[in-house]
């Protein structure tokens, strides 16, 4: 009996740490065809989207460095940059990811 092939999973970049995760561990921020910013909970809204990871330290970083708004070809007005920052404050874990270079580095210095 031959044996059975693993799914292959899409692979998507976290635009704060720049990991590579599978589509499924990332949350999608879209940018519909009218303009506005919305969290894409189902990953298939049309649109251009960007992809995050559950840190909430990648999704404040990626506000500081205005990656959503390269990645997303917008510049986020006053309310989208709220709505993103008040998602990733309630539903985001505080801790960085444990593979994250970054965070290697910053324990290192304290």
């Amino acid at each position: 009996m031959p044996a059975k092939r693993s799914r292959r999973q899409p692979q998507r970049t976290c635009i704060g740490c720049r990991r590579v995760l599978t589509k499924r561990e990332l949350y999608r921020v879209v940018r519909t065809t009218d303009g506005r910013v919305v969290i894409d909970p189902t990953g298939k809204m049309p649109g251009r989207g960007s992809y995050v990871c559950d840190s909430r330290q990648c999704w404040l970083d990626a506000l500081a460095r205005k990656q959503f708004e390269r990645a997303l070809k917008i510049e986020l007005s006053a309310e989208d940059r709220a709505m993103i920052e008040a998602y990733a404050m309630e539903h985001m874990t505080a801790e960085l990811p444990p593979d994250d270079p970054d965070a290697a580095r910053e324990a290192a210095r304290e």
